[in-house]
């Protein structure tokens, strides 16, 4: 996928979660949010497999375990969802930690349990 194509795609994430959180607000538990999304993304076209279950790998390539990504967008996007008060740093670490082990590239990480919605994106690129 092209970053232009990626960067659309995460407009159309960002759109079905804004529209989800303005019909739920908060107090939800994060499955719920999950299948709310999950579902919102189906009826667009758009493909979506909830608790994926992806490869961690380390340097070598040698399988380490796996990681259940919350949802994993057309087979290119991390999206991690949460539902608490705001996002914390140990949040990132996770979902930047997801991404470097399963050797994916871009993730959205979005939590539905603050008043205000919050969408952080993130991308890994190979510095050589």
């Amino acid at each position: 996928m092209t970053e232009k194509e990626i960067f659309a795609l995460c407009d159309k994430v960002r759109e079905a979660a804004f529209s989800l959180h303005r019909f739920l607000r908060q107090g939800h538990l994060e499955k719920v949010y999950e299948n709310g999304l999950a579902h919102r993304l189906l009826k667009a076209g758009i493909h979506v497999e909830q608790q994926h279950a992806l490869q961690v790998r380390d340097e070598d390539g040698t399988v380490l375990g796996d990681y259940i990504a919350d949802l994993l967008v057309e087979n290119e996007l991390i999206v991690e969802l949460k539902a608490c008060r705001t996002l914390a740093d140990e949040h990132v670490a996770q979902l930047l930690g997801y991404l470097r082990g399963c050797r994916m590239e871009h993730g959205l990480l979005i939590n539905f349990g603050a008043p205000k919605l919050q969408i952080r994106k993130f991308a890994l690129s190979e510095a050589k």
